[in-house]
């Protein structure tokens, strides 16, 4: 499927969203809509693994034949069936009923059969407890089919569910032959939502040309980022990962193939579960990622608590878009936490350097790690300027690149990009101000970077170029006497150069335009007077 087509695929779909939706708020109906676009997609993937595993015996139907063909093949060979199931178990880790499969449901939705919420529910709680992998624990959990929202009474909850299901199965088969574009349509239909849930979308969603930007710069060599991408990433950490736009990306640019494992946290329930759904829309195997639900803050994940140095888990990347400017509870016993005792904690009133430090301490000698702030912590004083000051002395602040306002759907404070290393070759820290109005595009609702902004950010990273009013390397020296602010407008200007003034021209102009003036005047009164008005005066 071209691009254009998934693009398409998406707009129908959220069109789809839009009509259907009703009172209920974004959000809400969100979780409902990807869930079923998610069942499809499982659903497609089962099919397409049975028909393989079953060979000539998997059920040929006619066009007109509206049943499932593994339903047909499950009640003419009962007796195989576990054994099937054993195989698909092994093969896609999960396994579907016939009768819950999306064309089973969408089938009941067209017919508005009054079994459908019951169906739907059971085939939900079979996927999550009778899978074989942990990908799928929970994944539905926060679908309630029962909600109110969908209705006051079970015949209402049901009918407004076979209007929605009905109207995505007639949606999605125009676009039946690809089931990889259902990825790209869920992401495009996240992004969709996020623009529609204002400051909430901040808590799952990273804009895409954002997520280019830090994707680029974590994949490209740490050492001699000039040299191009990495072959190859054993690991890749978001440890505030939201729906996995961000680490998909990073996927993305490396190949299916060139990443080992991707592993993502994320504290909110509901994102957590978006992003598991995320991955497996993407092709991402339930064996090539794991995403964990907790508290980052707290450092609640078993596998990043090894006390044993040696057997600390570490990546070659790491990307995150934390809440901004976060409030937190830290404990006394955090300051001898092995993330934060050699820098102190970051105050009570803003979280955003104990996210940083979390993810740093878990960075790889020769990893890189870009995370999204806010640009208080370039400047802010007290703890955080101490903090701030020992990563620059001791050379982990490699980059610091200044974005536009108005780029998130959740706020509209300008952000930055801070990228770290723990062993960097520059004794200097690269400004790039991105933020000047010739560097992005300005919209109504939101700004943006297009590819050339984009690209410009990323080809000064690469190669450390310096440009007037864009970028700066700045020595270890300096940025000392400037008391290790990192405040951007201290160490590049932005002011233009005045344009010098050509007095003879400007004279010649003026002289030219009162010659005019006084043309035009005499023009003017020669049609008062043949009019009997009174005259323009001549000017002086």
């Amino acid at each position: 499927m071209n691009d254009q087509n998934q693009k398409q695929l998406g707009k129908t779909l959220w069109n789809i969203a839009d009509q259907l939706r009703g009172a209920m708020n974004a959000d809400d109906f969100r979780d409902y809509m990807l869930s079923f676009l998610f069942l499809r997609y499982l659903s497609d993937n089962y099919e397409t693994a049975a028909k393989k595993e079953l060979g000539t015996d998997y059920p040929t139907l006619g066009l007109d034949d509206r049943r499932v063909p593994l339903a047909l093949w499950y009640a003419n060979n009962p007796d195989d069936v576990p054994e099937f199931e054993k195989q698909m178990r092994r093969k896609v880790h999960y396994v579907i009923q016939p009768e819950h499969l999306w064309n089973s449901i969408a089938n009941m939705a067209r017919t508005q059969s009054d079994e459908l919420l019951r169906t739907l529910q059971d085939g939900f709680n079979y996927i999550e407890t009778e899978s074989f992998q942990s990908a799928f624990l929970g994944l539905f959990s926060e679908i309630n089919l029962y909600s109110e929202k969908l209705g006051k009474t079970q015949v209402d909850k049901n009918k407004k569910l076979c209007s929605i299901i009905a109207e995505i199965a007639k949606g999605l088969a125009e676009f039946s032959a690809d089931i990889d574009a259902l990825g790209d349509a869920y992401e495009y239909l996240i992004g969709q939502f996020a623009a529609g849930s204002g400051k909430k979308a901040g808590e799952f969603y990273t804009p895409q040309q954002i997520s280019d930007i830090l994707s680029a710069i974590v994949t490209l060599d740490s050492q001699e980022p000039k040299t191009g991408k990495k072959d190859r990433l054993t690991s890749v950490l978001d440890f505030a990962c939201g729906s996995g736009s961000l680490l998909l990306n990073v996927r993305k640019r490396m190949g299916p193939h060139g990443i080992g494992k991707i592993y993502g946290q994320e504290k909110n329930i509901t994102t957590y579960n978006l992003a598991r759904m995320n991955m497996l829309l993407h092709g991402v195997k339930d064996t090539e990622f794991e995403i964990y639900h907790g508290d980052t803050l707290t450092n609640d994940w078993d596998i990043l608590r090894e006390l044993n140095p040696a057997k600390k888990p570490q990546f070659d990347a790491i990307v995150a878009n934390p809440p901004f400017s976060y409030r937190w509870e830290p404990t006394d016993a955090m300051a001898d936490d092995v993330r934060f005792k050699n820098y102190g904690l970051a105050p009570k009133s803003a979280a955003d350097f104990a996210f940083l430090l979390h993810g740093f301490h878990f960075l790889k000698d020769e990893g890189v790690m870009a995370v999204i702030l806010p640009h208080g912590v370039l400047f802010r004083g007290g703890a955080e300027e101490r903090i701030r000051a020992k990563l620059l002395k001791d050379g982990h602040i490699d980059t610091v690149i200044g974005l536009p306002a108005n780029l998130f759907y959740s706020t509209g404070i300008p952000v930055c990009i801070l990228v770290l290393k723990k062993c960097k070759k520059p004794d200097d820290v690269l400004f790039i101000n991105a933020a000047g109005p010739e560097h992005f595009d300005k919209g109504k609702r939101q700004n943006q970077l297009a590819p050339k902004h984009i690209k410009k950010i990323i080809d000064t990273y690469q190669f450390r170029n310096e440009e007037a009013r864009y970028s700066k390397r700045i020595g270890m020296e300096r940025i000392a006497e400037e008391g290790y602010n990192l405040n951007i407008s201290r160490y590049i200007s932005t002011a233009e150069q005045e344009t010098k003034i050509d007095l003879d021209s400007t004279h010649k102009e003026l002289v030219e335009i009162e010659k005019q003036i006084r043309e035009s005047t005499a023009k003017h009164n020669a049609f008062l007077k043949e009019l009997g008005k009174s005259l323009l005066p001549e000017p002086d």
